[in-house]
């Protein structure tokens, strides 16, 4: 007896010997020397704090940002949403190091760096592992995988995105917007001066949820709104978790959030299986998959011999990923270009000219070759992009020992882009980069800045947002059929508080005063 317990004491003392050890390689050493070999670089950065890195000094800078508001003629940002970035900056310069916990993290904010990074093919630079939180919302679709798991899941995803087959459902995006859009009508018509008060950003949300829901769902569409209900109480626990220490295992324990993100992530799985299920059942009846995004992306898992590329798990994942990145980005960004086009009614008047000429009267049918024809439209988005993107970082982990533009970066080290930052470098964009200037597009998006390809609110390179043109198209059919019907503008009340809730939207909502241009027809 008393043999074996010697035996276990010595076990158990071997086992927190190492745990120890590796506690203090990982929390102390490893820290202290990646600290050091940046500094023989030139590289700086806030101190490291132990266990906690740099968490505590960007939340206090934060917490402090939080409370002021911007002039509605300022689209500077990053005060607000990234103060702690700005802060480093200003000290270190645009290329410093910081601490997420005791993982290192450099913040590119060099263009040729972030390029050298997202361009990449070698796969030394991958997508991090995300909070379970973020993968239960967003699913482990295109995003958030990497390899040859990315590469498969984008050889089933891409038909879906196809030019040909997005404008056959530009009808369903416009029938979608129209519907709303005559409910403004009405309520503008019933009111004095044909004029009515929206906070059009709920509006926006809940528009793009129900053109996500037909053009990903078609006749499944009721089901799919149960899909955004669940990803929106999901987002709130996201929001809730994502700036905090990330603490081992604690996904796993019991605690009221994490059993209620158990449950939504149930009913999310349930309903996405159900439709998928029906769809599969259809195929079998020779009635086929169909033509909306999830019918060409099960056509597409089926494969030319039958066998099944993605496993239905991966498919589920999928449908969650572009669920919540089609309603949640487009909706920030048809507010944010209505706040800009509220505030300019010099380029309201333009686009309005615009869509009337190139798409017709409010009575006209849209289509996407006649939406594809509005370039002042197309630069007003881009110009929104810029300033108000709705990710304002992304980040890669670099897998192995590599030089970047001359800086040698350690294994393990997260690389941020700080977009809103680079979208606001008057050395790329000229002395004029914090203000609205939809005319810098003028020649393509190629060409707007002094560094090519410079607008980087779709990431680029290979890995660059495949559903761009899906938002773009949305987003031009949407303010097309609101400038053929009304004129707008920035209601008094609105305060200027961009704030980030994993995407950028006003902080208090956007109210915007809504006029007919017309009598009701």
């Amino acid at each position: 007896m008393g043999g074996g317990m010697g035996v276990l004491v010595a076990a158990l003392a071997v086992v927190l010997t190492r745990w120890l050890w590796a506690a203090l390689v990982n929390l102390v050493w490893r820290p202290h020397a990646v600290a050091r070999a940046f500094a023989r670089q030139g590289i700086r950065g806030p101190p490291y704090r132990f266990f906690l890195g740099s968490t505590g000094e960007a939340q206090a800078m934060r917490a402090a940002a939080s409370g002021a508001t911007l002039d509605r003629s300022s689209h500077d940002i990053v005060p607000r949403v990234m103060p702690h970035l700005r802060a480093w900056t200003s000290r270190y310069g645009k290329v410093f190091l910081w601490w997420q916990g005791p993982r290192p993290v450099l913040c590119v904010g060099d263009y040729d760096m972030v390029k050298r990074v997202f361009t990449d093919k070698s796969g030394v630079y991958v997508r991090q592992e995300q909070l379970p939180v973020i993968v239960t919302l967003m699913g482990r679709g295109l995003p958030l995988i990497n390899g040859d798991d990315w590469a498969r899941h984008r050889r089933v995803v891409h038909p879906a995105f196809a030019m040909d087959k997005l404008k056959m459902m530009t009808g369903a995006m416009a029938a979608c917007a129209g519907e709303v859009v005559r409910a403004w009508e009405a309520r503008a018509a019933a009111a004095a001066g044909g004029e009515v008060t929206v906070e059009v950003g709920r509006q926006f949300a809940e528009l793009t949820a129900d053109v996500i829901s037909h053009t990903a769902f078609g006749s499944s569409y009721r089901q799919g709104k149960e899909v955004f209900l669940a990803q929106q109480e999901l987002q709130l626990i996201a929001i809730a978790s994502f700036n905090s220490v990330r603490v081992p295992g604690v996904q796993y324990v019991p605690t009221k959030s994490n059993v209620r993100r158990w449950q939504l992530q149930r009913t999310v799985r349930v309903t996405l299986m159900g439709i998928i299920n029906e769809r599969l059942a259809a195929a079998k009846e020779a009635r086929g998959y169909g033509t909306d995004l999830l019918g060409l992306m099960l056509e597409a898992n089926a494969g030319d011999g039958g066998e099944r590329i993605m496993s239905m798990d991966e498919v589920i994942d999928e449908c969650k990923t572009f669920f919540f990145a089609g309603h949640e980005t487009t909706a920030h960004l048809l507010t944010w270009a209505v706040f800009l086009l509220g505030t300019h009614p010099e380029w309201q008047r333009r686009l309005r000219e615009e869509v009337l000429r190139e798409c017709g009267a409010a009575d006209t049918p849209l289509h996407g070759d006649s939406l594809n024809k509005l370039k002042l439209v197309t630069m007003v988005l881009y110009e929104t992009l810029r300033l108000y993107a709705p990710v304002n970082a992304l980040t890669r982990l670099a897998t192995a020992d590599v030089d970047l533009c001359g800086v040698k970066v350690p294994k393990g080290t997260i690389l941020s882009a700080p977009f809103a930052m680079l979208h606001r470098d008057e050395e790329a964009w000229g002395a004029d980069a914090g203000e609205f200037n939809p005319l810098r597009f003028r020649d393509g998006v190629g060409r707007a800045a002094a560094q090519p390809n410079a607008l980087l609110s779709f990431s680029l390179g290979p890995r660059a947002c495949i559903g761009q043109d899906f938002a773009m198209l949305e987003a031009k059919a949407t303010l097309a059929l609101i400038l053929r019907r009304f004129e707008f503008e920035v209601a008094p009340e609105y305060v200027h508080a961009p704030a980030e809730f994993l995407t950028l939207q006003p902080l208090h909502g956007l109210p915007v005063v809504l006029k007919l241009v017309c009598p009701y027809p």
